[in-house]
């Protein structure tokens, strides 16, 4: 049977509309070949002295790892060659990125996350870059500016990420079905492996770093002890799988279902707050869950509808199956009705 490229897939849905201009599938060309030598380098990282720190601190407070580093050097350097963009966002850089002369500033607005799991690098494990697209709101030719990038998640025009695992995959979505391609290595392409995936309406498996428990206040302790319990569809507790690397939890339950969650913590009882980046994590997965049959949700909102405030926003986020998510909003909806505990003050004690 005929194998199915990624470009010849996106050129056969570009043909599908008639307003199509064949930006959009560059730019999609051009990170697709950004996550070629990404995933090549991946795979020989201990072999060319990439692993390890390089001694700086991005606009996190993260310490930034070689590899870390290096995809975002490539991400960068291929798109703002592309000729379809007017701005880039990068989770490894504090400012937005503008489009150098003499390269054209035009209509797209690219957001990343070049290296997601990057405590995971020096041990083998599974990692992945994330990104996500939008039009921009200013006119084509124009400086662009904080209303180009500060958009809802309903604004996405396409968004997905490439996996870096046993196999390197890309999955993504332009509002029309979630698809994903597995890289044949024998021929460089990326391949169609799973056409319209669609995530199961209820999950087996939650995914959370439950370290954190003694942070949490006690709606988010409710939550956690319901997927522990069997009162469930399935009659018995959900399975606990935890990989630490958004990506690669998120794309094992996008396929076989369940629930990602990084609640809201109180380490700092002044400042509780989430620790996903709304625009280069939370927003792309959330158009692909949507996509797929899913949800995702800050606890209250769905994710696609905050309204963003900031480059480098952070959120609480739950993404999976959707009625494991829903399940998650009654809970919070509950807590809400009951009566209320001083905003910002610390968990109850174990």
């Amino acid at each position: 049977m005929p194998q199915v490229t990624v470009i010849e897939h996106l050129l056969y849905h570009q043909r599908e509309s008639p307003h199509a201009t064949g930006r959009l599938t560059r730019l999609l060309n051009e990170l697709i070949l950004s996550a070629k030598i990404i995933s090549r380098e991946v795979n020989k990282a201990g072999l060319v002295e990439l692993l390890g720190f390089t001694g700086s601190v991005n606009v996190q407070g993260e310490e930034v790892r070689k590899l870390d580093e290096y995809a975002n050097r490539v991400i960068i350097h291929r798109m703002e060659r592309a000729g379809v963009l007017c701005a880039m966002i990068s989770e490894e850089n504090a400012d937005l990125i503008e489009i150098p002369p003499p390269f054209p500033s035009d209509e797209y607005v690219l957001f990343f996350d070049p290296l997601d799991g990057s405590t995971n690098i020096d041990d083998n494990v599974s990692i992945g870059t994330i990104f996500s697209v939008y039009r921009r709101k200013t006119p084509v030719g124009k400086t662009p500016t904080l209303a180009d990038v500060l958009q809802k998640g309903r604004e996405q025009v396409a968004a997905g990420y490439f996996l870096y695992g046993s196999s390197t995959m890309m999955v993504f979505t332009t509002g029309k079905g979630v698809h994903g391609f597995t890289l044949d290595p024998s021929v460089g392409e990326f391949l169609l492996s799973h056409p319209n995936i669609k995530i199961p309406e209820v999950g087996k498996i939650y995914s959370v770093n439950e370290a954190y428990w003694m942070y949490w206040d006690e709606p988010t302790r409710k939550v956690i002890s319901h997927f522990k319990s069997p009162n469930n569809p399935w009659g018995q507790p959900y399975t606990l799988r935890y990989i630490g690397t958004l990506v690669a939890d998120f794309h094992r339950n996008l396929l076989s279902g369940g629930i990602f969650m990084y609640p809201r913590d109180y380490r700092n009882p002044k400042r509780p707050s989430g620790k996903l980046r709304l625009l280069c994590e939370c927003a792309p997965l959330a158009m692909i869950v949507e996509e797929a049959g899913g949800a995702a949700t800050d606890g209250t909102r769905p994710i696609l509808d905050i309204e963003p405030e900031e480059i480098h926003q952070r959120v609480p986020l739950f993404i999976g199956s959707k009625k494991d998510v829903e399940k998650v909003m009654e809970i919070y909806q509950e807590a809400e009705r009951a009566p209320a505990r001083k905003e910002g003050s610390p968990p109850l004690k174990s």
